[in-house]
């Protein structure tokens, strides 16, 4: 059997979650069955990436609104699926070449909800009028699938919600997972190497130190961390990996908000470059607590990859997060009440700046209850959200879609 999946994101052109979740997918998936890829960024070398195809933009849509120019990969992936037995597509740059070549070849089309359009309105800043053409393709694919998996119980709830024409029956939950090999403390002999690094970059590891890994982005709510760091006890250190802004807009608001913390106090890094997962690793074994203050979050690869290191995590109560976070045990959430009009805008947003400084500070500058929580979030990984038991439960996804063809 040949399962085709479809993304946008691909080694070695990834940007988020999503990438990282096809990634590992495509690995564990193999084991067991015939599996091609196909994907945005343009070809990849055969040699190093077997079984991987890749696609430009056509060139009569360059200047074209990014959305056209998704719809433009999108018609040329539909073609070249023919000949597997069921697609799969990932979010909804990918969902529409999935529906299509489910219609042109006649094959179920499995897709897996990592976010949600009509959660993530700000993106109408972004894309302009293609938010309309990206909402009409993701809601078109999603009301058209054979099977649909969320990563999380909250996603679930959330894709109920959004598009109450979906068959309830169709919607699998199968979480997100992590590589335990490849996201690991630091062993004894290259914890030295590790903080040389982090020192590289202005982190002083004998420190208390919290750190945030996003892009910049409404969703991941970095501007509420940023107010929240001036109710900080000043020797907690302030580490933000975060890259990739959406628009020109949010990049000048984190800018400025973190210039000013830098002129108020010391102990403000920021990393702007997306970092290698060695060199990330090296600064996340050098800090105390991860934050996760994400106002819309359906599960949060990031938390997985904090915890697996050794690091508990203070985040904010939504979307998927607390099926990952164990309150109390391997981290603190931080309850976030919202409005109901898709934005995820906190409806009291000094209280939850205020519940998130208080929560932090608590855990950064309790060293001892920090570590013991951080060997509980590496168990809760191992025992919860390994790659193989995803993958397992999604080759039973695509078995009970295919008995049903």
């Amino acid at each position: 059997m040949r399962v085709d999946l479809v993304t946008r994101e691909y080694p070695p052109h990834i940007y988020g979650g999503a990438g990282v979740h096809v990634a590992e997918l495509t690995k564990v998936l193999r084991q067991y069955i015939d599996v091609s890829v196909h994907c945005f960024d343009g070809p990849r070398a055969a040699d190093e990436y077997p079984g991987v195809f890749g696609y430009n933009v056509p060139a009569e849509l360059g200047d074209a609104n990014p959305a056209l120019q998704t719809l433009g990969v999108d018609l040329q992936i539909a073609q070249a699926v023919a000949g597997a037995a069921l697609v799969h597509s990932h979010t909804w740059y990918a969902n529409m070449a999935g529906h299509l070549a489910g219609l042109l070849h006649g094959i179920p089309h499995v897709l897996s909800a990592h976010s949600l359009e009509p959660l993530r309105p700000w993106k109408a800043e972004q894309l302009g009028g293609g938010y309309r053409l990206s909402s009409w393709a993701e809601r078109t694919a999603y009301e058209s699938a054979s099977g649909v998996i969320a990563v999380s119980h909250g996603m679930r709830e959330d894709i109920l919600r959004s598009y109450p024409a979906v068959d309830p029956a169709r919607v699998h939950v199968v979480h997100n997972g992590i590589d335990l090999n490849a996201w690991t403390r630091p062993a004894q002999d290259e914890v030295a190497v590790a903080h040389d690094f982090a020192r590289s970059r202005g982190i002083d590891p004998d420190r208390p130190a919290i750190v945030f890994v996003g892009r910049i982005t409404r969703q991941k709510g970095l501007p509420y961390l940023l107010r929240a760091v001036r109710e900080l006890n000043p020797d907690i250190q302030v580490v933000l990996c975060a890259g990739a802004p959406d628009t020109p807009e949010i990049a000048q608001e984190v800018e400025s908000a973190v210039v000013e913390l830098q002129a108020e106090r010391d102990g403000v890094v920021w990393i702007s470059d997306m970092l290698p997962r060695n060199d990330l690793i090296a600064v996340l074994s050098s800090c105390t607590v991860f934050v996760c203050p994400s106002i819309y979050e359906p599960l949060g690869i990031v938390n997985l990859e904090a915890m697996a290191v050794g690091l508990p995590v203070v985040a904010s109560a939504t979307g998927g997060i607390p099926e990952v976070v164990d309150d109390g045990v391997t981290g603190l959430l931080v309850q976030l009440e919202q409005v109901t009009d898709g934005t995820g805008t906190p409806t009291d947003p000094d209280r939850f700046v205020a519940d998130l400084a208080r929560a932090i500070e608590s855990l950064a500058l309790d060293p001892d209850r920090a570590e013991r929580m951080g060997r509980a979030a590496r168990q809760r990984v191992e025992d919860h959200f390994s790659w193989l038991a995803i993958g397992a439960r999604t080759l039973e996804v695509y078995c009970g879609v295919l008995e049903k063809a």
